[in-house]
């Protein structure tokens, strides 16, 4: 049977920090970890962008964007957060640092033996060289952050990137469920495309 090519991003270009004058309120509750700035708008984050926060005295981490409220007033996050309230800070700063994309099926979730895949990252000449792009998988039908693991042989790194190549490929063997591609350290230049094959 022939196979084709699933487009799993499209282009994402790199995002200015956002500098939270006033510092964040982080909040766990229920489940739902939350980060909210009073009045710096946070409505340029995405769904799962990867955020670095700085200049807090508990939450220094990176986390995954879950949600964006519709004002920009917080974001809900993946990761746990430890509670916090805003101290007026002028140091906090959530810093763009990549992005995963959604989930799709590997050969595992169809039950398939073979377990090859083949991914193609595509960027454009101006994708910075420290950056890194790998695939990552899961074996559990409903993956949680916790459950994703880099996948082997499929990281592209500042050892690649010289601004010439603007296509990397790899092939990539297991009975994955589900597989995503991670861009961290993104700071400058886009990611035109990435394409998945099983």
């Amino acid at each position: 049977m022939a196979q084709s090519s699933t487009t799993i991003s499209g282009q994402k270009i790199f995002k200015s920090a956002i500098p939270v004058t006033e510092g964040c309120t982080f909040t766990s509750i229920g489940g739902t970890n939350k980060i909210a700035a009073a009045s710096t708008s946070l409505a340029d984050l995405s769904v799962r962008d990867l955020v670095t926060v700085t200049g807090t005295t508990y939450n220094n981490s990176t986390f995954t964007v879950k949600s964006v409220d519709s004002n920009g007033a917080f974001i809900t996050v993946e990761e746990t957060v430890t509670a916090e309230d805003a101290d007026g800070s002028t140091d906090t700063v959530l810093t763009y640092s990549g992005y995963v994309t959604d989930k799709f099926k590997g050969d595992g979730y169809y039950s398939q033996t073979d377990g090859v895949h083949t991914v193609a990252y595509h960027v454009d000449s101006s994708f910075n060289t420290d950056a890194v792009i790998k695939m990552q998988g899961s074996l559990a039908t409903t993956p949680t952050e916790d459950d994703y693991f880099d996948i082997d042989g499929t990281t592209v790194d500042s050892d690649n990137f010289d601004g010439s190549t603007l296509v990397f490929s790899n092939n990539f063997t297991g009975n994955f469920v589900w597989v995503r591609a991670k861009i961290s350290s993104h700071t400058a230049g886009s990611v035109t495309k990435i394409l998945y094959n099983n």
